[in-house]
């Protein structure tokens, strides 16, 4: 998730995201190299890489167009598929490649993958990308330098294409208001964060019942049942230590929270007073730190991976976790069958200007056409039927979660309850939603905030030494002219 995260930044984010997360769903040091890697095309490969991606499709690829075929597809062609295989699996896409290539006879190499910078970045770098990519996890590649390499398409010629379930409508208004906002880079949609994502704090509700809990609204309830659990040798607070993406799902709530959505577009927009000066952005690290000076984190847990954290958590060692919403299906193998996964919105400081219900909803999980993909008819045409009910629905099955099309999942289909408790914390916040855009924007300056928690949670810097690294960070960004380009108002 999602967006982008560790896993699905999604996402994170997430981080995912993409999620993780998207999110989606990320380890540090392996965004690093994965900045590292990323080397700028010569410039005649750069030039091809900027032109859009039109003139570069094979004739092989290229069909005759008509209102059912917008972009003439190829019967006989072929399309090169790679998925991030991750909390969501890949089934959903092998059950999309299946379907599209009975109604266009056009078959798929499909790739499901977590090393997505190791397998993806030499084609990149060769001008041999794949059709499209469903960039996430530890190992994505960032959206903002891709973007900055010439080397995505931009997306307006797909969302402005009939829509497949009424041609009347176009596929952009066929989506979640705000949804493609997190795909956004200087205006242009060059990825689709295809997964409907939340992310906030997840208990299980056995372990509540057992103890007598109330969820906790405020913070001061919140640290109340860290305090019970730590006197019963329970953790308070897990998190994914190795990936500090997910600590800052907890610190960047709480910031938005407690100072609305201004403070969180101060921090978008590298504002000067983003973290110092900052009544809300002191508050919320101050909070958090709370949790570390009063000995209420599980153990061990600041040198445990996504995946090691969220199993002790599943082991009853921890009452919270910090993730976003595809949390149940990454653990599906270690959830006791009676753990009740719950989700519920990160608990309020005081004064804080938005409600409890408000959570940090959006999209996660990007998925990107490469603008040097051989087959861009056919890769532009399955992102169409992404969008549809009829593969919205698919994706709901396989991967047991909720897409950016609006009711585009079939009525009759079940979800697991811990997924089914983020879409009850949905309904509940209603407009109370905030998403911040930064992490898709400026990976550096995400991975140099993520690096300032790490210290943080292992006291090794108390929250105004963090207050002046993220602020650092906001500024260093703030100097790059291109920062100019991406602004919320």
């Amino acid at each position: 998730m999602g967006s982008t995260t560790a896993e699905n930044d999604h996402g994170p984010e997430g981080v995912a995201a993409t999620g993780p997360e998207g999110v989606g769903r990320r380890d540090l040091i392996k965004r690093s190299a994965a900045l590292g890697l990323i080397t700028v095309p010569t410039m005649s490969v750069l030039s091809a890489c900027a032109s859009g991606g039109g003139d570069d499709t094979s004739e092989d690829s290229q069909g005759k167009t008509s209102a059912s075929n917008p972009f003439g597809v190829k019967k006989g062609s072929k399309l090169d598929v790679v998925i991030f295989k991750g909390g969501y699996g890949d089934a959903y896409a092998r059950a999309w490649e299946a379907a599209f290539q009975k109604k266009w006879g056009v078959t798929s190499t499909h790739t499901g993958t977590q090393e997505i910078t190791g397998k993806l970045q030499p084609r990149f770098n060769a001008g041999n990308p794949p059709d499209i990519v469903d960039d996430s996890g530890a190992q994505q590649i960032p959206i903002d330098v891709l973007y900055k390499n010439g080397q995505l398409l931009d997306l307006a010629e797909v969302l402005d294409a009939p829509s497949i379930d009424d041609p009347a409508k176009k596929v952009r208004d066929t989506l979640i208001p705000g949804t493609l906002d997190a795909g956004m880079q200087e205006n242009k949609v060059v990825a689709l964060n295809y997964i409907y994502t939340v992310w906030g704090l997840w208990y299980s509700g056995k372990l509540f019942k057992e103890n007598g809990w109330e969820e906790p609204k405020t913070w001061a309830d919140f640290l109340a049942i860290c305090k019970e659990a730590k006197a019963k040798d329970i953790g308070g607070l897990a998190h994914q230590g190795k990936y500090p993406y997910y600590i800052n799902v907890a610190i960047m709530d709480l910031i938005a929270k407690t100072g609305g959505l201004d403070a969180m577009k101060a921090i978008d927009n590298l504002d000067p007073k983003a973290f110092v000066g900052s009544d809300a952005a002191k508050a919320g690290v101050e909070a958090i730190y709370e949790v570390v000076e009063k000995g209420y984190l599980m153990p061990g847990t600041n040198g445990l991976t996504h995946t090691e954290s969220q199993a002790r958590w599943n082991q009853y060692k921890a009452v919270f976790i910090t993730s976003g919403s595809w949390l149940e299906n990454e653990q599906l193998k270690q959830t006791p069958d009676d753990f009740e996964m719950t989700f519920m919105p990160m608990p309020l400081l005081p004064d804080s200007v938005m409600p409890f219900e408000a959570i940090r909803a959006g999209s996660g999980e990007p998925f990107i056409i490469p603008s040097k993909a051989k087959n861009l008819p056919a890769a532009k045409e399955f992102m169409r039927m992404m969008l549809s009910k009829e593969w919205s629905t698919l994706f709901a099955k396989e991967a047991n979660s909720l897409t950016i099309v609006k009711d585009g999942v079939d009525t009759g289909v079940s979800l697991r309850p811990g997924t089914q408790s983020t879409v009850e914390v949905s309904k509940a916040a209603g407009d109370n939603t905030f998403r911040y855009l930064y992490t898709e924007w400026y990976s550096e300056m995400d991975t140099a905030i993520q690096n300032a928690s790490n210290e943080l949670m292992a006291k090794r810097i108390q929250p105004a030494e963090w207050l002046k690294r993220a602020q650092a960070a906001v500024d260093k960004q703030a100097k790059d002219p291109d920062s100019k380009k991406n602004h919320r108002d």
